[in-house]
């Protein structure tokens, strides 16, 4: 059987060549795509050659079966079986997210493994499931975000066909499945994407190097590499929405910005396939044209993460106030108070982390369902110098009173694996490079990295011992003991509150109030007829209501209604309905 192989190889000034089963078979110039070869040959496992070079794995390879440096092979996704005929999908607004890491996520560490707990998701009551990266990457574990061949899928994960059963059996449970996905980079073990083409320029640079190429001679070729990678996800996996990763990165001078480009071909997906297709970006910018509509000179995209909600509510909780936490540490039930009104805090203030003003305001009446709100994500516990979880640091009703927060806020929800029921075990900072070189060198740079905040060298997980990563794999065993049950529960109330309760979801800034004392240490979240109402402060309070208390709809620790006010002990949270 013979197979047709193409590749966009400008860089290539003699010939291609594809190579399968050790022998070479040439290609051919495209005469109407500039850069493009094209040919047939044998089917198998398959790699190029450039003007005679070494072998190398396809940009677009479907699959790496031996890893990232070794030769691709082709998949079938029309022979796969799905099982999931009733999902339609959902839209994003109103919606809960669980982020997970596959590796860690179980012990065996795949997407099988992973796909025996969707029950205990569903049982929780959140909506989709947002997998952290699972593009190939050296070695066996790593958090994802130096993968390569952004068309193929980890195959210590279980490749291919293991994403497709997770996400079918996600969808017969009636979960969606939401991809993490990173256009700004390309690892630096295995991306062989500079031999074929400019794949990146050094006319803009990213703290990984020189930038992708979205705006250079070429460019026209790699965004259409991109948009193509995304869309596959969306496509032939039948995955949701993407999650993009740090999209500030993405340096683009075009006059139509790539994100608003990818948004638009995403929309029509999602019209010729008639379900809802969606993008979340991580973004640094607090830029509201990032999820403004496209018709109103926005970008588009659906929604982004909210690093200020969060930097708020872990000051409040944790009382933390070094680096980035500097900005909100001062007074951080009001900056919190803001952020829910709001949307940002930094919204062209001064920050003094930067040493420059930033943001700008969210806009009147914007919804705040474009805002992720959360306590605990990958970044902000994997990113701390021993990757400790806020559960370690905090009572169990200081955090019952940060997920109430969380998950009555105007914005769309999301934990973080194993926060529902405060996990104990920590998600620390791992690789597994397979290059010494490289290996001793992200080693060492984590070690400076903290050293310069104080920690010593060895009290820094090595990220290549793999006690590091068995370390961070989540205790199942957890959420059938004191306290992580209660939390769990805790968890679970809250949710099943979201979904019964509509002003809980509500997402218009406008209506949102927020009553607050700094000094006594506690916070009121008025939602329609329903106030959130938690105690921060060492002593037990009178937290006014606005209104004649109803009922206590779900408290955490000691709560009582007392006329228009509420009395909660210290490190408690109630949900009071006035009227």
């Amino acid at each position: 059987m013979r197979s047709r192989y193409e590749v966009w190889a400008p860089n290539a000034t003699r010939r291609v060549d594809v190579e399968v089963g050790g022998s070479a078979y040439e290609l051919a110039r495209c005469p109407d795509r500039d850069g493009w070869w094209s040919g047939e040959a044998p089917a198998g496992d398959y790699a190029f050659r450039l003007d005679g070079g070494p072998p190398l794995p396809d940009p677009r390879s479907p699959r790496q079966p031996y890893g990232p440096d070794g030769p691709s092979r082709a998949v079938d996704h029309a022979a796969f079986r799905w099982s999931d005929t009733g999902w339609r999908g959902r839209a994003l607004p109103g919606a809960v997210l669980y982020e997970l890491h596959v590796g860690t996520f179980t012990a065996r560490g795949t997407f099988d493994a992973a796909a025996e707990h969707l029950d205990h998701l569903v049982e929780l009551g959140v909506d989709f499931v947002e997998l952290m990266p699972v593009c190939p990457f050296p070695g066996k574990h790593g958090w994802g975000y130096d993968g390569v061949s952004p068309w193929a899928v980890h195959e210590p994960y279980g490749g291919p066909e293991g994403l497709k059963r997770f996400v079918d059996a996600a969808h017969r449970k009636g979960l969606g499945v939401v991809l993490d996905v990173v256009h700004n980079h390309l690892g630096p073990s295995g991306n062989h994407l500079p031999a074929y083409g400019p794949y990146f320029t050094d006319r803009h640079h990213t703290p990984w190097g020189s930038a992708v190429n979205l705006d250079a001679p070429g460019s026209d070729e790699v965004r259409a590499y991109l948009v193509g990678s995304a869309l596959a996800w969306l496509r032939d996996y039948r995955i949701d929405g993407l999650r993009l990763d740090a999209v500030h990165a993405l340096v683009d001078d075009r006059a139509v910005h790539f994100l608003e480009e990818l948004s638009c071909e995403v929309e029509k997906l999602a019209t010729s396939s008639n379900r809802p297709l969606f993008l979340i970006a991580e973004s640094d910018l607090n830029a509201p044209r990032t999820t403004a509509p496209r018709e109103a000179g926005g970008q588009g995209l659906t929604a982004q993460w909210n690093d200020d909600f969060h930097h708020a509510l872990h000051c409040a909780l944790t009382g933390e106030s070094q680096g980035y936490y500097a900005d909100f540490a001062t007074a951080p039930l009001t900056a919190l108070a803001k952020v829910l009104r709001h949307g940002f805090f930094h919204d062209g203030t001064w920050s003094s982390f930067r040493g420059r003003s930033h943001g700008r305001p969210f806009g009147a009446g914007a919804a705040g369902h474009r805002l992720l709100g959360y306590l605990q994500t990958h970044d902000q516990v994997g990113n701390r110098a021993l990757g400790d979880r806020i559960s370690t640091s905090l009572t169990p009703g200081r955090l019952a009173c940060g997920a109430a927060l969380v998950l009555t806020s105007p914005f769309t929800p999301m934990l973080f694996m194993g926060e529902e029921w405060a996990a104990a075990t920590p998600w620390q900072y791992f690789t597994d490079h397979t290059d010494p070189a490289l290996a001793e060198a992200v080693r060492q740079g984590r070690r400076r990295e903290f050293a310069e905040h104080g920690w010593a060298a060895e009290a820094v997980p090595d990220p290549q011992e793999p006690a590091t990563v068995l370390r961070s794999v989540l205790d199942w065993t957890e959420p059938r003991r004191a306290p992580h049950a209660e939390l769990l529960d805790w968890h679970r109330t809250l949710i099943g509150l979201r979904r019964a309760r509509p002003e809980l979801v509500d997402p218009d800034l406008g209506a949102v109030r927020v009553d607050h004392d700094e000094a006594a240490g506690w916070l009121v979240l008025h939602r329609g007829p329903y106030r959130i109402a938690v105690n921060l402060g060492p002593d037990g309070a009178l937290l006014p209501l606005g209104g004649a208390g109803r009922e206590v709809v779900a408290a955490f620790g000691a709560a009582a209604l007392e006329d228009t006010a509420v009395r909660l002990g210290a490190d408690a949270v109630a949900v009071v309905r006035v009227g």
